[in-house]
């Protein structure tokens, strides 16, 4: 079998976010409550379309703020919108070391433009990946089969040869179904001891 390559989610694995530090910002030039803003982001579909390209960032931008009254223009709103995230120091060293022993690594989320140039920005391990999936480019959200397929399409490798890394549950799911072998993340301790088990570690 060939080297495994290493595929790694974004959110909740390599960075942590919290939305609320947005609704916070966001609020404060709007006609929104934090909390309201804050549970209006995570029940509208607005933010699905746009992490699934149905939407560009204007028309995102626009749908938002004509529904809570956001006084300012898109920069604005989208430099609240993408400063939510934290490192995750515990999975970025195990990346690291990853590369330091010469595997292919990989990004795989489910994510915005927005995101992603503010990650690009301000987080330096970025860079150091072989390549990259956004759902918004692909057009299809994990769990969704086209996402999948995509990753293989760029690694070229397919089945046991992709190790994934993800915390949800059903995205892990998809991608066993196509024979990776996948690890649900909930630390990078218990996740190194995965790794360990298939004997990459």
């Amino acid at each position: 079998m060939p080297a495994p390559v290493f595929i790694f989610d974004l959110g909740k694995v390599l960075v942590d976010f919290d939305y609320t530090i947005a609704a916070q910002k966001i609020a404060a030039r709007s006609r929104q409550l934090p909390a309201d803003l804050h549970a209006f982001l995570g029940t509208s579909p607005l933010l699905l379309q746009y992490e699934s390209g149905q939407l560009t960032r204007q028309a995102f931008f626009d749908a938002i703020a004509g529904a809570i009254g956001f006084q300012g223009d898109v920069t604005e709103f989208g430099s609240y919108f993408a400063d939510i995230f934290t490192e995750m120091p515990g999975t970025i060293a195990l990346h690291a070391e990853l590369r330091r022993r010469g595997f292919k690594t990989f990004i795989f989320s489910n994510t915005n433009d927005l995101a992603i140039e503010h990650v690009r920005r301000n987080f330096p391990f970025f860079k150091n990946f072989d390549g990259y999936i956004f759902s918004y480019e692909v057009g299809g959200l994990k769990p969704q089969p086209e996402i999948y397929a995509a990753m293989e399409a760029m690694t070229g490798q397919r089945g046991a040869e992709l190790i994934y890394i993800d915390d949800r549950p059903e995205n892990i799911a998809a991608g066993r179904t196509r024979g990776w072998r996948a690890i649900l993340h909930e630390s990078p301790e218990q996740t190194r001891r995965a790794l360990a088990g298939f004997g990459v570690l």
